[in-house]
């Protein structure tokens, strides 16, 4: 039986995506749902006219990790940038998962895109999530001038789980003084390891990713501290206890998806915070509906939303300064 939350349009796909999609997922059926997920460079390039070029760079405590620059063919004037982490509850997919944003951003504002290929629980739990990101953000900071890109307009993207560790990062950025970013785009982020919003039980069993499949991952990352004190607000972000000095934000989620209330929640704490933040909940949308029915009114209606942002962003006047 359908759930009468979801939008006519979306509610349909459901039935159909049973089995291909990680809901009530457990540990053991996370190498088939890694399977699934895999996107190669190829499916995600195709014929676009940019280049893609890896860089192996250092991780968390110095082991190599692989970096991805997304840039249009021919590209040579300094622009935007957008640093880019990819979804999959931070247990699954690569950096070329959720990517094809980047083609078009690339294409569209010739703006350079570096994608990181972080290290994944459970063989890598927390802090290496979140520390390796922090690393590919302060390479990319580094070699702007190499990568041809204005440093005064790096973004920060990330969905779902890596929606999470982008809001982590962002944290990471503001309290070691490291890269200073233009604004920080999140797409229904995985934000809280504790799993007791409404949102979180109203959707357990329906949807696309519910509750148990977030208990899965966030056991997988955080292991025995899981819901405990002990939580970092790196790797949790909902944990943290202050908001402030965030650059601007966008926040959409899914009106009928485990991350509703998490995502708003933290959308309130940084407007409280006396912060910048743009919030977007999609009435009737699961968990990735944009990725899943990008043909949909829904999703139409909430790509061109994110689209309009990331462009107000990357008009802004650089000659200000940066608040932190």
């Amino acid at each position: 039986m359908t759930h009468p939350d979801f939008d006519p349009q979306l509610a349909p796909l459901l039935a159909p995506l049973a089995g291909y999609v990680p809901l009530k997922m457990t540990l053991e059926q996370l190498e088939h749902f890694r399977q699934l997920s895999h996107v190669t460079r190829e499916a995600l390039i195709g014929d676009a006219q940019v280049d893609c070029v890896d860089h192996t760079i250092p991780g968390y405590q110095g082991d190599d990790i692989v970096v991805s620059v997304i840039s249009r063919k021919g590209h040579s004037v300094a622009g935007p940038a957008v640093f880019h982490i990819h979804g999959g509850g931070m247990v699954m997919g690569t950096r070329f998962a959720g990517a094809r944003p980047l083609v078009d951003w690339a294409l569209r504002h010739d703006a350079v895109c570096v994608s990181v290929e972080y290290r994944r629980a459970p063989e890598h739990p927390a802090p290496t999530l979140v520390e390796d990101c922090y690393a590919g953000l302060e390479w990319m900071a580094a070699n702007a001038e190499r990568l041809r890109f204005n440093p005064n307009q790096l973004v920060i993207f990330g969905g779902s789980g890596g929606g999470g560790l982008a809001a982590g990062t962002t944290l990471l950025a503001r309290d070691r003084q490291g890269p200073r970013l233009l604004g920080q785009l999140l797409q229904c982020p995985m934000l809280d390891d504790r799993n007791e919003t409404g949102s979180a039980h109203r959707y357990e069993g329906v949807g696309v990713w519910d509750r148990t499949s977030n208990l899965t991952a966030w056991r997988a990352v955080l292991g025995e501290r899981l819901g405990g004190p002990e939580v970092s607000p790196y790797c949790a972000p909902a944990r943290a206890s202050d908001l402030g000095r965030l650059p601007p934000t966008f926040i959409d989620v899914g009106g009928a998806e485990t991350f509703r209330d998490e995502a708003v929640t933290y959308a309130s704490r940084i407007l409280a915070a006396g912060g910048e933040c743009e919030l977007h909940v999609w009435g009737g949308a699961f968990h990735g509906f944009y990725d899943i029915a990008p043909q949909s009114a829904l999703a139409q209606a909430c790509i061109a939303a994110r689209d309009s942002w990331l462009a107000r962003m990357f008009a802004r006047d650089t000659a200000l300064p940066v608040t932190r």
